[in-house]
């Protein structure tokens, strides 16, 4: 039996599953587990980000495939509905599912990762990879990072939000090359997509949309501020409240400036680093 690990990533939905997948994977190198991407190019780099097997699939249900009934699935997306989930734990031994949904309900025969459930068959936890955790020096005390897609160039629609800041700007990997052209010459200051950590590490003050960025920040030391883009998700929002992670909504310049001239004064709850509880979870129910 073979384990692989599906994760939901694209031009419109960016690359926090993915980002979130590299933290399990990196964290299970003794594991022969291969990666599942709907997106060929995120299979193609993904041995820069220390994943040694990996796979484009194109669409979920194209899963079986590559795997075959009676093998073991880890699964990170939000593509299924009820009936293809019930299919899935059927057609595989062991099935372990990522959800972000504080009411989500774990069901028969499969294993949930989840920030906010508890009880038997749940590992309750936030996933960060452990590189992010240390004391880094602060040497940027600004970034902004919009996230990896920006399909609607609302990035370049909403300038007004950051305007008159003095910031770095994160790259994302979807943005088209004139897209991207037009960010570099507007912002002096830019991190390219492949300098993620080192922003990550060396910012203190991050601006983003990105949840697993706002959790990489606050591993690093850093002080993350999120906004609600409009097309993503809102299901990190009572983790993010309970971190005491400030948000913003509808681009509200005024709520962000407020943010920004009390950030020393936020009293944010640090994560401790976890890894062991996720990587020991995932062997002992997935037998590996």
């Amino acid at each position: 039996m073979r384990t692989f690990y599906y994760v939901h990533t694209g031009h419109r939905i960016g690359l926090d599953r993915f980002r979130r997948a590299v933290a399990i994977l990196n964290s299970l190198k003794d594991e022969d587990i291969t990666l599942l991407s709907s997106d060929y190019r995120i299979a193609q780099v993904a041995r820069d980000f220390g994943i040694e097997k990996s796979v484009g699939i194109d669409v979920v249900r194209n899963i079986p495939q590559i795997a075959h009934n009676g093998d073991k699935l880890i699964f990170d997306s939000d593509e299924a509905n009820p009936i293809m989930l019930d299919d899935m734990r059927a057609y595989f031994s062991k099935f372990i599912r990522i959800s972000d949904d504080e009411n989500d309900i774990k069901a028969q025969k499969e294993f949930l990762i989840s920030p906010y459930l508890k009880g038997e068959g749940i590992c309750n936890t936030t996933v960060i990879n452990d590189k992010y955790f240390g004391n880094f020096k602060k040497s940027v005390e600004l970034s902004y990072f919009f996230g990896d897609d920006d399909y609607e160039k609302d990035l370049e629609n909403n300038f007004a939000f950051i305007e008159d800041l003095e910031l770095h700007l994160q790259l994302g990997f979807y943005y088209f090359l004139d897209y991207e052209a037009m960010l570099e010459k507007k912002f002096p200051n830019c991190f390219e997509f492949e300098e993620y950590d080192a922003m990550i590490m060396n910012t203190k003050v991050l601006i983003t949309a990105s949840p697993q960025a706002v959790l990489d920040s606050l591993a690093a030391g850093g002080k993350p501020i999120y906004f609600q883009r409009e097309d993503y998700t809102r299901e990190f929002i009572p983790l993010f409240e309970k971190l005491s992670i400030p948000i913003v909504y509808n681009y509200d310049k005024k709520k962000l400036e407020d943010y920004l001239y009390n950030i020393n004064v936020i009293k944010y709850e640090r994560i401790d680093k976890n890894s062991n509880i996720t990587s020991s979870f995932i062997k002992e129910n997935l037998n590996l």
